[in-house]
């Protein structure tokens, strides 16, 4: 079966988000262009993780002798985006990512794709053979560390955490359980 591929070239919107309560939240990373919109289920750490190498990729770029791409150290405050997720309609969870950069076009790109049976099995995330679709996302720097920081936001405003064992506290208490030693 051929790959179904969900291209955005120059999305409008790229975001994470979530949907629930602190402790039971999906993830999801959302693209939008124009009317078409593609929403697509992550982990935690998987945000965490993607914001983070978006993150390493421009400041890389920064620092790179000869760099002759424009790429911000901060934020653009016209590109902030702290709005809420579009109609939600989960295409898939993500099994595999990857993370590019794109010279020549100076765009940081997403490919993501769904977990598959053999995933499930092995609890790993690589591409099968049965793996039918992907999302592909090309933004520019600018959208980029706008995307990395709201991201970093919304995983971070999950449940507080325990400053003796470091586990999460949920909303109706928490018993403190200390590692043994």
């Amino acid at each position: 079966m051929p790959t179904r591929v969900h291209e955005f070239a120059w999305p409008d919107r790229v975001v994470v988000g979530t949907i629930g309560l602190p402790g039971a939240r999906t993830f999801y990373l959302q693209v939008r262009a124009g009317k078409q919109i593609v929403s697509i289920a992550l982990e935690k750490q998987q945000s965490a993780l993607l914001a983070e190498k978006i993150d390493a990729i421009l400041d890389q770029l920064i620092t790179a002798e000869g760099n002759p791409f424009s790429v911000p150290t901060g934020t653009p405050v016209e590109l902030v985006d702290n709005d809420p997720l579009e109609a939600v309609h989960e295409q898939f969870r993500t099994g595999a990512m990857s993370l590019g950069w794109d010279p020549t076009t100076a765009q940081v790109v997403i490919e993501a794709y769904p977990i598959t049976d053999d995933d499930e099995d092995d609890d790993e995330s690589a591409v099968g053979d049965d793996a039918n679709e992907m999302l592909l996302v090309r933004m520019p720097v600018g959208t980029a560390r706008a995307f990395a920081k709201r991201t970093r936001e919304i995983v971070g405003a999950g449940r507080p955490t325990c400053s003796i064992c470091g586990y999460p506290i949920d909303p109706d208490g928490h018993i403190c359980t200390l590692p043994e030693v």
